[in-house]
């Protein structure tokens, strides 16, 4: 097995266990937990931004320069991504038109969608991931990192959202786990088309680059936004810094 393959599965695994974080929430407080979470956050914002272009894009750019064709596959991944967030947090709107215990029926479809666009988001990590190793080692480890710090709080969330809509706790830890896990298929299934087409490295490169790029500006930067206080809003620009450097100093690996 080569080594970018144990790399690869390793990495997926460890990116579907975070989804057990929901635990967590057990015994600590909901207010603590949105306090680190933002920090979280804004080194995700970092992570994300510095993989996007200082690993992804310069990777899908070097062999033949930034054509249409790279500039289109990194829109079609804003786009997509955009399709899948909008699935997600599709749950937003129905909470604010039916609270819950309010004599309404808990919106269990809305975790049932919940768990289908984080499972087809999910799916995409894993061939992102498998077509990162296939360049480089430290390429696949500066994308695991980002995706990573980005499913911590990403996952915290889909387990607030399976409870809003009804499940019980161990069901919601359950359910998020297996949609976790999808990862792992599309690592799978990364490996084998990394394989048979050599074109699915350049295109999954700029695909995931404008992937990260649409969740680090337009879903994390505005959740730091809603904090504006001096001081806090240092904390976070120091964690942007610091997810940043982390990408930078990863470009030294191998």
């Amino acid at each position: 097995m080569h080594i970018q393959t144990v790399y690869t599965l390793a990495s997926v695994i460890i990116i579907s266990l975070i989804s057990l974080i929901g635990i967590v929430t057990f015994s600590i407080q909901e207010k603590k937990i949105k306090k680190y979470l933002l920090v979280l956050v804004s080194l995700s914002a970092g992570t994300l931004f510095g993989g996007a272009l200082l690993h992804l894009l310069p990777e899908a750019v070097a062999k033949n320069g930034f054509t249409m064709q790279i500039g289109i596959t990194a829109l079609a991944g804003i786009v997509v991504f955009f399709v899948l967030e909008q699935l997600i947090h599709l749950h937003h709107h129905h909470h604010h038109e039916h609270p819950p215990f309010h004599g309404h029926q808990k919106p269990k479809h809305i975790g049932i969608l919940n768990l289908f666009g984080d499972g087809v988001h999910n799916f995409l990590d894993g061939l992102i991931i498998a077509g990162s190793y296939m360049v480089s080692i430290p390429v696949g480890i500066a994308t695991t990192i980002a995706v990573i710090l980005h499913e911590v709080p990403q996952e915290l969330a889909d387990f607030g959202i399976l409870l809003y809509a009804g499940f019980s706790k161990g069901k919601a830890i359950f359910y998020n786990f297996i949609s976790a896990t999808i990862s792992i298929a599309g690592a799978v299934i990364g490996i084998f088309l990394g394989a048979s087409n050599e074109n699915f490295v350049q295109i999954i490169l700029p695909f995931a680059a404008g992937g990260f790029i649409y969740i680090a500006g337009s879903t994390l930067i505005p959740e730091l936004h809603k904090h504006c206080k001096f001081r806090k809003s240092l904390i976070y620009l120091a964690m942007m810094i610091v997810g940043i450097l982390l990408m930078v100093g990863l470009k030294f690996i191998g």
